[in-house]
């Protein structure tokens, strides 16, 4: 393989997505986009993220010393971008983007609904690097699409058509899994089982769908009959 050489610069990719909102101590909100992210710890339940000084969101995380993490799906993919390249200072980027603000269970930041996953986070301390500063935060709790949750209680982040930042675009995130933690030295009765579940639960899946899109394709259909019933009264 020959290989060229780049001098120090960080060409780690893909990497992770997210939509980060925060309140300030006004009470005023603001959402913008961070790809450099990541987890540190499992005990406590810890992640990173890094801001530029300027950036209006690190005033705010600052001030509170909370933020919210928000994983965006593919149909968000245009609203992910905008939040990353318009300031808060110019445009409410939540109004305009008509995002649905729900209040934090842990935190005074908010999380937007339309986000399948969105993780509550206190920063712990603040490390200035240099082009950005380093905000090391504890994980105080998550909210979790419940269509994303198999009857087993494990969560399918793969159901979720997030996405993925590499070298400036956008990509999705793969559904079908090429390997399990541990199954290149897994037993191949474990592996054959793991594949079974994996199959049942993406079957199970697809009947829940179905049955939604029906439930709601009759709700649609019994409210087109109530609108047609009260035009005809009124004539």
């Amino acid at each position: 393989m020959s290989k060229n050489i780049f001098k120090g610069s960080v060409v780690l990719n893909p990497v992770p997505v997210v939509m980060v909102t925060s309140r300030n101590n006004e009470g005023k909100d603001n959402v913008f986009t961070v790809a450099w992210t990541g987890t540190v710890c499992t005990k406590p339940p810890m992640l990173s993220i890094s801001i530029r000084p300027e950036r209006l969101s690190y005033e705010y995380i600052k001030e509170s010393m909370e933020f919210t993490i928000n994983l965006p799906t593919r149909r968000l993919t245009r609203e992910t971008d905008f939040c990353g390249v318009r300031s808060g200072r110019v445009v409410d980027k939540i109004s305009e983007m008509k995002f649905t603000m729900k209040e934090g269970k842990e935190v005074s930041s908010p999380y937007i609904d339309e986000c399948p996953v969105n993780i509550e986070c206190k920063v712990k301390s603040i490390i200035p690097l240099g082009t950005h500063d380093l905000f090391l935060a504890e994980v105080l709790c998550s909210h979790i699409d419940e269509k994303l949750i198999d009857e087993n209680g494990k969560i399918h982040f793969e159901w979720a058509n997030l996405i993925t930042y590499s070298h400036g675009e956008y990509f999705p995130v793969p559904k079908t899994a090429i390997g399990s933690f541990g199954y290149s030295v897994a037993k191949q009765a474990t592996i054959e089982r793991k594949k079974a579940i994996a199959k049942t639960n993406s079957t199970t899946k697809k009947k829940k769908d179905k049955i939604k899109e029906k439930q709601e394709g009759k709700l649609r259909y019994a409210y087109r009959v109530r609108i047609f019933l009260r035009k005809t009264r009124r004539n």
